[in-house]
């Protein structure tokens, strides 16, 4: 049995329309190039032909895996979620105790984080650490740099 997949609805989007660029542009490039290097002759000395055949073959594991993933799919129903507490999709606002610093984070499905934006992985060590926390809890999350401890600020959708 498949994993199942937690994505948000813009998550899953993003997925949807990968595997249809595969497959409809990159199928198509990659088939030229196969036929373009089989044109030139003898198949068994021909590099352009082996390595756009080796980039066929990852296309199509990256389009089978992208439809694994899409099938055991499920979107997570934001209006469904408590905003009292910190769960998947929540937007925590927290400082670090030691050193006052205040932090935005959104936890997200593991496939959508990014840190650049502050959507870190509902399964990383902080958003592990205040899951099912409250406005105004504490949180000690022990990171691999050592232990954190952090007081929650804000909790929004």
């Amino acid at each position: 049995m498949s994993q199942v997949n937690y994505f948000t609805e813009e998550g899953l989007q993003k997925l949807r329309d990968e595997l249809h660029f595969l497959k409809t542009k990159e199928r198509a490039s990659i088939s030229r190039q196969i036929a373009e290097a089989r044109d030139k002759g003898d198949l068994s000395e021909n590099a352009e032909y082996d390595a756009a055949k080796d980039a066929q073959g990852l296309l199509e594991l990256r389009i089978s895996k992208l439809e694994e993933t899409i099938s055991n799919a499920r979107v997570v129903d934001e209006s469904q979620l408590d905003s009292s507490r910190v769960f998947i999709l929540s937007k925590v606002k927290i400082k670090n105790v030691k050193t006052g610093q205040t932090m935005i984070y959104t936890l997200v499905p593991e496939n959508e984080a990014d840190m650049k934006t502050g959507k870190i992985s509902v399964s990383s060590p902080i958003a592990r650490g205040l899951l099912g926390k409250e406005v105004g809890d504490k949180a000690d999350i022990t990171v691999p740099a050592g232990s954190l401890h952090f007081e929650i600020l804000e909790i929004s959708r």
